[in-house]
Parts: structure tokens; C-alpha cells; sequence
């Protein structure tokens, strides 16, 4: 199982040398992969009962942070976990991710999600209701773009007469993982996704399996039995995990050995939230997780 280092994006702070250094160490230690969140906006929360980030919470931009980091890095895997992708222009992030693998030498694994912000949708301009749709019909203009040198798209949300993206990337195409838990997200991960990213409902030290009915056991299941129902062989769909290292040694090896039973590919160490107020702490954090895990 390969193991990742998850961006703490929100905890990291604006220096570059910190920003780099924290890739690098991830990089020297023996990661496969560092997997970076998304948010273009943080909104004031609306509601009392409002669950994720706010306004208050900083957040690199994705895409130009893993252009950073590919000159900062040699081999390292670089992910987006998870893009919101029906909240931009499709071209443009075509040619953004195609931007990174060149730069990355084919390093870029792009995990795309609906989002639950929609705040942010309003802000950018784009319409909540057809999100779900609206991605489907991304994914396969995403794959067209790079892989051919001219295109032409006539869709739902898309029209695109003879042009194309160049350079194109070196992979062709860019692996596109998919990320949430809701059976909408299972359903479309089978069909369409080259892999696939649980959302944060377990992450958490404080959800329990009793909270999430079967866990990711029954995602799984569900995943793959939507997948030989999409005339696919279901164990061919890689699985991305993540742990916070505030869990704990003992959550993190049941994690993992939970995660291995289940044939699950990837899987991440999140240090954020652990009261980490610097990035060495972080890097040094990545340190004892490796060494109790290894991988």
C-alpha cells in the first residue's frame, strides 16, 4: 500500500521555503504521494449547525501550489483531494492540470467532488443544482482535452468547435479520482472514475464506525458491486484513505490493516488539527507516523 502525506494547507502558513520544505521532507521520508485539499473561498458560516471550513481557515490554491511543488520535487506523487471541479471552467482546468504534469513530468493525479460549499458555487457563478451532471459531462471533456490535440464538444454544459490544449500532459490522460461517500458518488466512482477518495465523515478521531452504518467495508462493497454492474472488474479501482495523526499509533495501524484487508491502494496521514503550530512539527510528525506504520 503506497502511503501519502496530506498538505496541511490550512496549518502550513504563506512562507515558500515552508511551503516547499514540507514537500521535501514528505518526498526524503518515503511518501508516494501528497494529497492537497481545495477551497477557493471560505465562507461566514450561515447556520449554527455549519460543519466545515470558514473565511478564518487559509487555503493554498490548489492547482498553483502543485505547480510550486513540482519544481520543488522530484518524485513524489502529487493529488488534489479533492478538487471542486463543477465550480470552474472545464477548459481551463484542463489546461491548468495539464500545466502541472508537464511540469511534474507526470506526476499529477487529479481527485475532483461535488463540494458542499455553496457559497463558493455563487460566488464563482455556477449553478448548484446541476453540479452532479455538470461533472459527469466534465470528466469526459477533461479526457478529450488531453488526449487530443483538437477537439470538438457539443453538450449540456459544453461547446468546444476545433480547438485543443498544448502542450498537452504527459499523461494521456490524467488520472481522474473521484471523492466523496454518498451513493450518488459510489455510483459515479464505478463508472466513471480512475480511482477513488473517501470524504471526511471517518477521518475524524471522533466518527466512529456506528455513526457511517458498515463503514468503509460497505463503501466498498457498494463501490465494486456498482462497478461489475458498469461492466468493470472491481478490483482494478485503486482506494485512497486518510487517518488523522491526532487518532493516535493504535488507530493509525488499525486503520491501515483495515484499509489493506480491503484491498485499498493509498493511504494518507492527515497531521492537521493535531496541535502543530509549526511546519517542522508537522515534518516531524510525518516522521514518527512512517516509523510505526511503515508501508
Amino acid at each position: 500500500m503506497r502511503l501519502g502525506a496530506v498538505f496541511p494547507t490550512t496549518e502550513i502558513g504563506s512562507d515558500p521555503q515552508a511551503v516547499a520544505g514540507f514537500a521535501q521532507a514528505a518526498e526524503d521520508l518515503g511518501y508516494a504521494h501528497l494529497l492537497a485539499y481545495d477551497h477557493v473561498l471560505g465562507a461566514v458560516p450561515r447556520s449554527e449547525n455549519w460543519l466545515g471550513y470558514t473565511y478564518e481557515d487559509p487555503f493554498h490554491e490548489i492547482l498553483t501550489l502543485l505547480a510550486f511543488l513540482a519544481g520543488k520535487t522530484t518524485r513524489i506523487d502529487l493529488a488534489t483531494g479533492i478538487l471542486i471541479l463543477p465550480q470552474r471552467q472545464t477548459a481551463l482546468v484542463a489546461k491548468q492540470a495539464a500545466e502541472v504534469d508537464v511540469l511534474s513530468r507526470g506526476r499529477l493525479r487529479l481527485g475532483v467532488g461535488i463540494g458542499w460549499n455553496t457559497v463558493e458555487y455563487e460566488a464563482l457563478e455556477m449553478d448548484w443544482h446541476t453540479r452532479g451532471a455538470r461533472m459527469e459531462e466534465q470528466v469526459r471533456v477533461l479526457r478529450k482535452l488531453w488526449t487530443q490535440e483538437v477537439v470538438t464538444f457539443r453538450g449540456r454544459f459544453h461547446h468546444i468547435v476545433d480547438a485543443g490544449i498544448n502542450p498537452l500532459p504527459v499523461q494521456r490522460p490524467i488520472p481522474i479520482w473521484m471523492g466523496g461517500e454518498s451513493d450518488a458518488v459510489l455510483r459515479r466512482a464505478a463508472r466513471i472514475a480512475d480511482g477513488w477518495i473517501p470524504g471526511g465523515r471517518l477521518t475524524s478521531p471522533t466518527t466512529t464506525h456506528a455513526q457511517v452504518p458498515g463503514g468503509y467495508t460497505a463503501m466498498v462493497e457498494k463501490l465494486r458491486e456498482y462497478a461489475a454492474g458498469a461492466g468493470r472488474d472491481p478490483h482494478t479501482i485503486p482506494l485512497e484513505r486518510r487517518v488523522a495523526y491526532s487518532a493516535g499509533p493504535e488507530r493509525w495501524r488499525q486503520a491501515f490493516s483495515e484499509w489493506q484487508t480491503l484491498g485499498g491502494t493509498h493511504f494518507s496521514i492527515s497531521t492537521m488539527q493535531a496541535h502543530l503550530d509549526r511546519a517542522d512539527k508537522h515534518i516531524e510528525a510525518l516522521r514518527v507516523f512512517r516509523a510505526e506504520v511503515g508501508g
